[in-house]
């Protein structure tokens, strides 16, 4: 925890006769005096620092988390492990401090851990380089999206009904900026329809498809490269990654872009932040990747060196060139990523992914038994899917959450479409206990 260390009354004023004004308002002029609020705060009395924690640990405790829960809740967050490394190493001064490397050759240990985490997402993905990084999967793939319309000189993008509801309401917000024509393709059984993607193509800079898509379904990424790639417009591919330790990588299938949320990489729940953008693209649009980009090199004594090979920040070159506004040491999160890659090793990684799979079909097996569930359609899916309901979902979901079973969401807030719906994910860290308990819960529920 942070303490914080009010200043004394005196503490201000002789800061204010040190710089020669006799109030705070002095500092700011352009405020019109209307503005301020001529009263005292209606706050409660001060507590001591003691009393503080206890009165903040009291409300704390009324939350449910999945700390003390089991957690089975989806759509775009996930409970998975993180193991105590992780936490140890980024709490090194020299990373945990780190900022932007302005001066990238005395910066080289920040540098070699994002060369690093720049080459384990490379291989994941299947791409031929990748970006340190975004604040989050919506932001990632926005930044896809723009560099898609640079490319192709299109001002329409053709986006799947299966990505994340708040992934869209961001790519909308992006699009609005630059003059974007957002084209949603409905979804058919669960799945992007590509009769539709098809149709409506050619007009379009790139084709957006999530897989897993939002439901939990894998989509057919060499299909949609293939129709993408005929009508002249780039494939846009957001991932889970850690599903690609199964899945064959999207870059091998043809996608152009790849983007993804990393949170599930090293990184926490965290109340929804802060998150880590994964974006990685084919070497004809490294130019265009937004970001940092680090490169390998040896200096002249031919001792291997890192350096900023390519630096598109508005603070780094003009500001009509740059491809992004990226600030603070988002490279923080993707070394989270990093440290939890590289303790996993591509077989750790795989094993994640193959109980993740298991334990999520083994627990949709037993929900489809129960009476008044049932799975909506009969599609691939790695860790999450939706599950119908009969009855009342909110009040199933907060029945659940009383026994200590949290799931969802509630797809009827998304769509209308998707009403009676939720979604339940099993990462790795479930247990059977927890997988039956679930069951017997629902079935109770009933």
């Amino acid at each position: 925890m942070k303490h914080f260390l009010p200043q004394t009354d005196d503490d201000l004023r002789e800061m204010l006769e040190k710089i020669g004004v006799k109030d705070f308002r002095e500092l700011i002029p352009c405020i019109p005096p209307e503005l301020y609020l001529e009263r005292a705060l209606n706050l409660p009395a001060p507590l001591s620092e003691l009393e503080a924690l206890e009165y903040l640990k009291g409300l704390a405790a009324s939350n449910r988390s999945a700390g003390n829960a089991a957690c089975f809740m989806g759509g775009g967050a996930y409970d998975h492990f993180v193991p105590a490394a992780v936490g140890a190493i980024l709490a090194r001064s020299e990373f945990y401090t780190a900022y932007t490397p302005y001066q990238a050759e005395v910066s080289q240990g920040t540098l070699q851990a994002i060369y690093e985490y720049q080459t384990l997402i490379c291989r994941l993905t299947g791409m031929d380089a990748a970006n340190a990084s975004h604040y989050d999967g919506a932001t990632s793939l926005a930044e896809a999206m723009l560099v898609s319309q640079a490319q192709v000189k299109r001002d329409k993008i053709l986006v799947s009904r299966g990505l994340h509801p708040h992934y869209l309401q961001v790519l909308h917000t992006y699009a609005h900026s630059v003059g974007l024509e957002v084209d949603l393709a409905p979804l058919t059984g669960g799945l992007t329809d590509a009769d539709y993607l098809r149709r409506n193509a050619s007009s379009a800079a790139a084709v957006v498809v999530q897989s897993p898509n939002f439901l939990g379904y894998i989509e057919d990424v060499a299909e949609t490269a293939g129709l993408a790639h005929n009508a002249g417009a780039l494939l846009v591919v957001s991932a889970d990654p850690i599903s690609l330790a199964l899945l064959e990588p999207p870059g091998k299938l043809g996608a152009d872009i790849v983007t993804g949320e990393g949170q599930g990489l090293g990184n926490s729940v965290n109340f929804g932040g802060p998150y880590l953008g994964i974006f990685a693209v084919k070497k004809e649009l490294v130019r265009r990747l937004p970001g940092r980009l680090i490169g390998a090199t040896t200096d002249v004594h031919g001792k291997r060196g890192y350096v900023m090979t390519l630096q598109t920040r508005e603070q780094h070159i003009r500001r009509d060139k740059a491809t992004s506004n990226i600030c603070t040491n988002q490279a923080l999160v993707a070394l989270a990523a990093c440290i939890a890659l590289e303790l996993l090793g591509e077989q750790g990684l795989k094993d994640m992914a193959e109980l993740c799979l298991q334990k999520s079909h083994y627990l949709a097996d037993q929900i489809a038994a129960l009476p008044g569930f049932s799975l909506p359609w009969k599609q691939p899916f790695f860790k999450e899917f939706p599950v119908k309901y009969e009855g009342d979902v909110k009040a199933l979901l907060a029945g659940l959450a009383e026994t200590g079973y949290l799931a969802g969401p509630d797809l009827g807030q998304y769509d209308p479409a998707w009403q009676g719906m939720f979604l339940l994910a099993a990462t790795e860290k479930r247990t059977r206990k927890d997988l039956d308990g679930l069951v017997a819960a629902m079935k109770a529920a009933r």
